[in-house]
């Protein structure tokens, strides 16, 4: 490490040292010692989640108020200008210490609209949410997927007309998450019906306490609601707050989705750490008195095999991106693996636990794995289906042609 990124780490540690207390030792399992929760969503009552996230906000303001809110971003907006590499250090170096969890803010809106809104707003956008957005004071989600546009993006149905200088937005989006946190939400929108599908989608900032903006929570079956439906009823949006060209915004989706795919792909903390360790999963398999079996045993070291795979694809992007190269569509594999590990963890654990997977008995660390199995079916959806990842790299990546569409399948696309 050379001298610049040794005075950061130094900096770094004083600032953590003068505000939060060092966190327990992540790497040690005690099996049957401290919380065995395996959630992937929250489940948590509205009081406390609202407390939550006056936490996650909190420490969000502190940190910008040390210079660590928004490392790599320009001075001009409230960011330090530094390094990607300055970023990666500082999260090493803040993962030794008990914080509040910021991903409410950070996973999509810092992590994935913010680096949109720094690429493609108006000045004035910039100026206005990006030091609210890194600093803690405003929440941004994604109004992107549709009831009949979720996979298929570029089918998005939700109109934006022309009308002086504002457009007039109807439609309905959902899956969104954080929704009901929000103060910004960026909206992709069908501003020319008669273009092909791609050319005729304008993307727009929204405030969410715009007249017309309606949020509905949608109960999941882990028992939270982290996902929205949102509804838009003649909301008005001055053309000024409008990302890019008119009819450009599949650009503007593309900067996000590669952002998306990139803060997915490469999450592991927590309940997902400890559904991919293996000191986890053969303790587990100890505690149940399963570890004798040679059939799951060669199961589990066929999962770890490909955890570890995963794990050296995503350092090698990471060196990639200290080099200054942007995320690019073999962000896609990242995704593809961490909804594919996971899933296959959670059934793995199933099979090693059978009936007491379904009944909690109050043993520690069993009938807790149901809140990640009741998760699986949506990591294989959020941020982009299987079907569509596997799509993404066989054209992009692998260079094979694209898939032919039919005459029949051209007309319902249009």
């Amino acid at each position: 490490m050379d001298q610049d990124m040794q005075d950061f780490a130094a900096e770094a540690r004083r600032f953590l040292d003068a505000h939060a207390a060092k966190a327990p030792d992540r790497t040690a399992l005690t099996w049957g010692e401290g919380d065995d929760s395996m959630a992937y969503f929250s489940s948590l009552p509205p009081e406390e989640e609202r407390e939550f996230v006056r936490r996650a906000r909190e420490w969000q303001r502190i940190r910008h108020e040390h210079g660590f809110g928004w490392i790599t971003g320009p001075r001009e907006y409230g960011g330090r200008g530094l390094t990607p590499v300055h970023d990666l250090l500082y999260d090493a170096v803040e993962s030794e210490y008990d914080v509040a969890d910021t991903g409410v803010l950070g996973v999509i809106g810092l992590g994935m609209i913010g680096p949109t809104i720094l690429a493609h707003a108006q000045p004035h956008l910039k100026e206005r949410w990006l030091p609210a957005m890194y600093r803690g004071d405003a929440i941004a989600c994604q109004l992107f997927s549709e009831p009949g546009a979720g996979s298929d993006l570029a089918s998005v149905a939700t109109r934006a007309v022309r009308d002086g200088e504002d457009w007039v937005l109807n439609g309905q989006k959902v899956w969104t998450s954080v929704a009901q946190h929000s103060q910004i939400g960026l909206a992709l929108t069908r501003t020319n019906p008669d273009a092909p599908k791609h050319r005729g989608i304008t993307a727009f900032l929204v405030p969410m306490d715009t007249p017309g903006v309606e949020v509905r929570p949608l109960r999941q079956m882990t028992g939270g609601a982290d996902f929205n439906e949102v509804f838009l009823t003649d909301v008005r949006v001055p053309d000024d707050h409008r990302l890019g060209e008119v009819d450009g915004g599949w650009t503007v989706a593309l900067t996000t989705l590669m952002n998306e795919r990139a803060t997915v792909g490469s999450e592991g903390a927590g309940p997902v750490a400890a559904a991919l360790s293996p000191d986890h999963l053969s303790a587990l398999m100890r505690a149940t008195w399963t570890w004798d079996d040679r059939a799951l045993r060669a199961r589990l070291g066929e999962l770890l095999v490909d955890v570890l795979a995963t794990e050296h694809l995503n350092a090698r992007a990471l060196r990639k991106v200290r080099g200054g190269i942007a995320p690019g569509p073999e962000m896609s594999v990242s995704k593809l693996m961490y909804g594919q590990n996971l899933t296959r963890a959670a059934h793995f654990v199933s099979d090693v636990l059978g009936p007491r997977l379904i009944a909690d008995t109050g043993r520690w660390g069993t009938y807790a794995w149901t809140e990640l199995l009741l998760a699986t079916p949506a990591l294989r959806i959020l941020g982009g289906t299987e079907e569509i990842m596997k799509n993404i790299l066989a054209e992009r990546v692998l260079g094979l042609p694209k898939e032919p569409v039919t005459p029949a399948a051209k007309e319902v696309r249009s």
